[in-house]
């Protein structure tokens, strides 16, 4: 299945897991997620399942003044 993750095109497994997807977009650390618009808590990544065409937005903290 296609998924989106920041704008990109990414082919997984069905059922695959938000954890999986940072996987394969080779997610750093620290950063915060959201499923098509919904932010998804850390502690949800393993089990929350994605299906095909949903969105994941990756975003990371910038330092600045």
């Amino acid at each position: 299945m296609n998924i989106h993750i920041n704008q990109r095109v990414f082919d997984l497994h069905d059922a695959a897991t938000v954890t999986e997807a940072l996987a394969a977009f080779g997610a750093k650390l620290p950063f915060a997620v959201a499923l098509n618009g919904q932010f998804v808590a850390r502690g949800e990544h393993a089990t929350k399942t994605l299906a095909a065409g949903d969105r994941l937005d990756v975003v990371s903290p910038v330092a600045g003044g």
